[in-house]
């Protein structure tokens, strides 16, 4: 009887910690793929700063990034962490107006900024 409650506990618990995650319906876009697309790394950019219409990941991540920013990504999955850092990386160094426009929206008061910067 005993183990039956700790292994309805542990199964709760995973449950639980499996539902705080992002949803990974989005972890399969070639990210390489738009960071080397202009034209589409451009719309999403717009989407971000609120300046063009978003597709469904574009929104989604809209959503989740002054989350994702507040909690150090711990509800995202291996994927979205790993593609993160690339994007942050190409935008920091190949793009590095539109890099400031997107810190000065979703980190005007500087508070992860510096841990971004201390990564490249």
């Amino acid at each position: 009887m005993k183990a039956a409650i700790i292994f309805l506990i542990v199964v709760a618990v995973q449950y639980a910690a499996a539902q705080k995650q992002y949803t990974n319906k989005f972890d399969n876009v070639d990210v390489d793929g738009v960071l080397s697309n202009n034209r589409i790394l451009t719309n999403y950019i717009k989407c971000l700063m609120d300046k063009g219409p978003c597709t469904p990941e574009g929104r989604e991540l809209k959503k989740l990034l002054p989350d994702a920013l507040q909690t150090d990504c711990s509800k995202c999955t291996d994927t979205q962490r790993k593609n993160s850092q690339k994007v942050i990386n190409f935008l920091r160094v190949n793009r590095p107006g539109e890099w400031k426009l997107l810190l000065d929206k979703y980190d005007s008061r500087g508070v992860y900024r510096s841990k971004y910067e201390k990564q490249g």
